[in-house]
């Protein structure tokens, strides 16, 4: 039996054998309803866009929904019309009224259409479940329109009432685009987000807003978010180089127009220093943006090359500061022969594509000149002090996590440090070691203490620092390669020196005994358990899979940011985990969310089941069905409780 107080504390809400009689009722019938879906997705990199449509078409689940119901009934025309109503409702009604083909006739179709597809979604769940989704303004509406029989002739006027008034009343497209919404919120139970939110596209802080609002979602913390969350914890070196990524690809949408981060004092400064220099090596990769002038492309150049050469000089404190990072192949500053125009890398001596470097001191070379000081404590007030940026930041660390673990699946970003025999790989931390899940949850703590910590102690310093090795660091899991080689890509021409070679993990991961060793790490040790990461882009076009270790790993980013489509061939995979089974969905390039309201144009996807189940996952099989399984336990122990008189009954 449960512990007595528990038990008392347990009464206060079920206060009588009827009550807890009930409950258990309850429960064991929420045991037996189906799973819900999981949508899996990773490595967005800013592309709102693509993700919000893949969030709102839950990876095409919504469009066999639509299928299943209507088959031949309709045709594909009418289906992609319906789906994309779904998807956009409040645009899609516009269109459709610009045309005027909306009458009372095709309200009162689309009304019974979206209902259908709303009913068979909510059929997961119980009734309070789907009471608690419904918008206020149209709860009790919807529920009549879900629960009753629409054949029943003794409510057929009754229900043909309700719909009429809708549209007489002039409620009927708010009425649509609650309902829409109703159908994406029910769809898909909860989210879970496998790092790289940030970065590269231009609406990283539109996907934050939504994820901030999303019903149920984790997040397990990638490396561009991490050096984020680090910019934001007070780290300049993180700050450094969030800018700096921001401007190689000349996305400043998501720092000025998203967090309002005051870019002034760096383009002040990279003109008054760089105002000659044509910084060639620092032009920006893409600009899809065609309103940007070739003088506005000239001042990001300076600005990328200023805030890059801030960067070296930042890392390189914390390099020296933190012998145990083993970072110091990454100090080269002081390894410049500035009047040869050579660095110095393992005894050799390379030549420079650019040797213009008016603020290092060649006797002191990591300090900052009085300018680059002022500029970075400018910037770094305007990061601590972005309103919207401290709730994202906020909402990372509440809804994530360095990993997850959730039912029979581990989720993490990028890998597990490894030895090349296999075996976990002990990494050191303010002195002591760590490996496999300990190391994770230690790490995990250490993030927070960046943030969270008041006192300006040792250990904040530290956790501070450790963020950016996170970004980084050789053995950090989120990265796990020998190096960043920012400096060589930038200054450098041979190819040996620009390769960032990766960790064990990454030669390992398709052996299925490793997989099955780090499951079990992890507590898991089910025959029907997954890995389910992202971080490397699977090349699709040179003919590599997602699926490796026979199953037993998905990696699941398959280039959502359009910066890697060239090599990937595609845009990005997501994962859907039913009471089916496990499917895997390739997507390929969005065009636009204009086309897809406009045109129907839907993103192209394929399906592969990975795994389907021969018997239906229902909720007990869950990990939330083991916690109800305790919670009936007790309950049985509170009834036993009542009856031998241990604990008596108070009726209210």
């Amino acid at each position: 039996m449960a512990d007595l107080k528990y038990l008392q504390l347990l009464s206060k809400s079920f206060p009588s054998i009827q009550a807890a009689s009930t409950e258990i009722i309850n429960l064991e019938a929420i045991m037996n309803l189906p799973k819900g879906t999981e949508h899996f997705i990773t490595d967005i990199h800013g592309e709102h866009q693509a993700f919000q449509h893949v969030l709102k078409n839950a990876s095409g689940v919504i469009r066999r929904k639509v299928d299943d119901i209507f088959g031949t009934t309709l045709s594909d025309v009418e289906k992609r019309e319906l789906c994309t109503l779904i998807y956009y409702p409040a645009e899609k009604l516009k269109l459709i009224k610009s045309s005027e083909k909306e009458t009372k006739e095709w309200y009162s179709i689309t009304f019974m259409r979206l209902i259908k597809i709303c009913a068979l979604v909510s059929s997961k769940y119980t009734r309070s479940k789907v009471r608690k989704a419904l918008p206020k303004d149209y709860s009790y509406i919807i529920q009549e329109l879900l629960h009753e029989p629409h054949d029943n002739p003794n409510k057929q006027n009754y229900l043909e009432a309700i719909i009429s008034t809708i549209f007489t009343t002039g409620r009927a497209d708010h009425f649509i685009i609650e309902l829409c919404n109703l159908i994406q919120r029910l769809t898909i139970d909860s989210l879970h987000i496998i790092g790289d939110i940030y970065d590269r596209g231009p609406g990283a802080h539109i996907i934050m807003e939504t994820l901030c609002e999303y019903h149920n979602v984790d997040i397990q913390w990638g490396n561009h978010d991490i050096v984020w969350m680090g910019a934001a914890c007070g780290n300049p070196a993180c700050m450094a180089n969030v800018l700096r990524i921001s401007l190689r690809y000349a996305n400043l949408e998501t720092l000025e127009d998203g967090y309002g981060i005051n870019l002034l004092p760096l383009a002040t400064f990279a003109t008054d220093t760089y105002g000659e220099d044509p910084c060639d090596i620092y032009m920006p990769k893409t600009i899809e943006d065609p309103t940007i002038t070739p003088s506005q492309i000239k001042l990001i150049a300076r600005m990328h090359k200023a805030i890059s050469i801030i960067q070296f000089k930042l890392e390189g404190d914390i390099i020296k500061r933190r012998e145990e990072f083993g970072m110091k192949d990454r100090l080269l500053l002081d390894k410049i022969d500035y009047d040869k125009g050579v660095v110095k890398i393992d005894g050799k001596e390379y030549f420079l594509k650019d040797n213009y470097f008016p603020t290092i001191d060649k006797n002191n070379p990591y300090k900052l000149t009085q300018e680059e000081e002022l500029t970075v404590s400018r910037l770094m007030h305007s990061f601590e002090n972005s309103s919207k940026l401290t709730k994202h930041i906020r909402c990372l660390y509440t809804k994530g996590a360095l990993y997850l673990v959730r039912n029979n699946n581990l989720l993490y970003h990028g890998s597990i440090p490894l030895n090349k025999d296999g075996s976990f790989k002990e990494i050191t931390i303010m002195g002591q070691t760590f490996s496999g899940k300990e190391l994770f949850d230690h790490i995990d703590k250490l993030v927070r203490i960046a943030y969270f910590e008041n006192k300006d102690s040792d250990i904040k310093k530290y956790a501070q620092d450790f963020m950016w090795y996170l970004w980084c660091g050789p053995y950090s899991p989120p990265f796990d390669k020998i190096k960043m080689a920012t400096f060589e890509q930038y200054y450098l021409n041979e190819k040996e020196l620009q390769k960032e070679e990766k960790g064990n993990y990454y030669y390992l991961k398709s052996r299925k005994d490793i997989c099955e060793m780090i499951l079990k790490e992890f507590g898991i040790e089910d025959e029907h358990a997954h890995i389910i990461n992202g971080h490397i882009p699977v090349k699709t076009i040179q003919g590599e899979t997602p699926i490796k270790a026979e199953g037993k790993l998905l990696v699941i980013d398959g280039g959502f940011s359009k910066a890697y489509q060239t090599e990937t061939g595609i845009a990005g995979y997501t994962l859907i985990y039913n009471s089916y089974g496990l499917t895997l969905v390739q997507h390929y390039p969005f065009e636009s969310m204009t086309k897809a309201i406009e045109e129907g144009m839907d993103i192209l996807s394929e399906y592969n089941v990975v795994e389907y189940v021969t018997q239906r996952k229902y909720v007990k099989d869950t990990d939330i069905g083991k916690e109800l399984s305790q919670q009936i336990k007790d309950l049985y122990d509170l009834l036993n409780a009542y009856k031998k008189g241990i604990i008596r009954e108070r009726i209210i």
